[in-house]
């Protein structure tokens, strides 16, 4: 088997040449410590953390000294809700979130109850969408934080940002989004939309694993997260891994650089392998709104077949993809996002995630749907769920 179509960038990305070529400057000829060394070598480090912070901090439309470099977004996310949770609580002990969140979001409010905290999970319709009116019903005198994902990096649905940002702020409240998914595929104004604390991850825009970031608003009180030693401005702790945020860096430079071109071709790709697959398989769910959706995500629901099915037969065709998130793609139970959306167990089984890049061509997703055409053809005649289903409508 010789091809191989790369279609799980939601997962992991690709680390760029560019970014690769960057970072190994800073394990050969610049490894000094950043946060200890005053001769050139340690000043060398120092400046490359600096210039990164700068890049991310520039395409957030944020100021350099609100920027602090994480591990990831997992844990980005969990220094935004325990952070302000621990740091808030003599105004309040409630939070609200919403019921698709990533696990490291859900999974942060459900430890927060052993301490005395409180969540609210909105409800989403069909396509992902939270309602803004059941948001403000939600609001209580005790509430602290809003933590909703900016696209879920399932379905692919963007959230009308500014207005619960709005929202948020009006009833003096924190709002923290994780935009772990949004990062390099959607515009993102922490000022104009009233963003208090944003997570972000290097690994989903061809940059390296192990490093992401977190924007915190000047002002914002939140606890600090590591202590130790004074590095991200006594907030994080810990020696910086100079050549991983010199990537996150480049990688952030790169998605700026014709950002609005490398957006359509990714929805260009996006678009004709949706058209594709719903002209040649029939008995399809789309997943995941229909417009407001980042411009690399098509997810589908096949009826009558397991999703796991699919993923082995399309990886013996050299097509990798996925189930859920990468996070919970081990589990045999339904995603809780397409659970949350409205789908019965059955349909939300037979469910698979593409993500594309830029790199990808129109003949390889031509080849993605003539694939897809014949496993969900092959499976569905296999399938005992489906032959019930022909005999019912005969017998009829």
């Amino acid at each position: 088997m010789s091809r191989k179509i790369y279609l799980d960038n939601a997962a992991t990305t690709r680390v760029k040449k560019e970014v690769v070529d960057e970072m190994y400057k800073y394990f050969d000829e610049f490894y000094g410590n950043p946060s200890s060394s005053l001769y050139e070598l340690g000043r060398k480090s120092r400046e490359a953390v600096e210039n990164s912070r700068k890049k991310v901090a520039d395409f957030l439309n944020a100021d350099e000294k609100e920027i602090y470099f994480t591990a990831g977004g997992s844990e980005s996310d969990n220094w935004a809700i325990k952070g302000t949770a621990f740091a808030n609580k003599n105004k309040g002990n409630h939070i609200i979130t919403t019921k698709i969140e990533h696990h490291a979001v859900l999974h942060t409010c459900e430890y927060l109850e052993k301490f005395g905290f409180e969540t609210t999970y909105l409800d989403v319709d069909r396509y992902g969408m939270i309602d803004l009116e059941q948001l403000k019903e939600a609001i209580r005198p005790e509430t602290i934080l809003i933590s909703i994902m900016y696209a879920n990096n399932e379905i692919g649905t963007i959230q009308p940002i500014e207005q619960i940002g709005e929202i948020a702020h009006e009833h003096g409240i924190i709002f923290h989004t994780d935009a772990v998914q949004a990062l390099g595929s959607v515009k993102i104004d922490v000022k104009k939309q009233n963003i208090d604390l944003l997570s972000m991850s290097a690994h989903k825009i061809g940059g390296p694993k192990g490093v992401g970031g977190m924007y915190i608003k000047k002002g914002i009180k939140i606890d600090n997260f590591i202590h130790g030693g004074g590095q991200e401005r006594g907030k994080r702790a810990g020696t910086e891994g100079v050549q991983n945020i010199v990537g996150f860096g480049k990688a952030v430079e790169l998605a700026s650089t014709n950002f609005d071109a490398h957006v359509n071709r990714l929805a260009q790709l996006r678009d004709r392998l949706i058209d594709g697959i719903r002209k040649n398989i029939p008995e399809v769910v789309l997943n995941g709104h229909p417009t407001m959706r980042l411009p690399n995500n098509v997810n589908f629901s096949y009826k009558y077949v397991e999703g796991e099915s699919i993923l082995l037969l399309l990886d013996m065709e050299g097509i990798s993809a996925s189930s859920g998130s990468a996070c919970t793609s081990g589990s045999l139970d339904p995603s809780h996002v397409l659970l949350a959306t409205g789908l019965d167990h059955g349909t939300a089984h037979g469910s698979i995630r593409f993500t594309v890049s830029e790199e990808l061509t129109e003949e390889e997703i031509d080849f993605t749907v003539e694939t897809m055409k014949n496993i969900i053809s092959r499976l569905r005649a296999m399938s005992p769920i489906k032959n019930d289903e022909d005999l019912k409508k005969g017998n009829n």
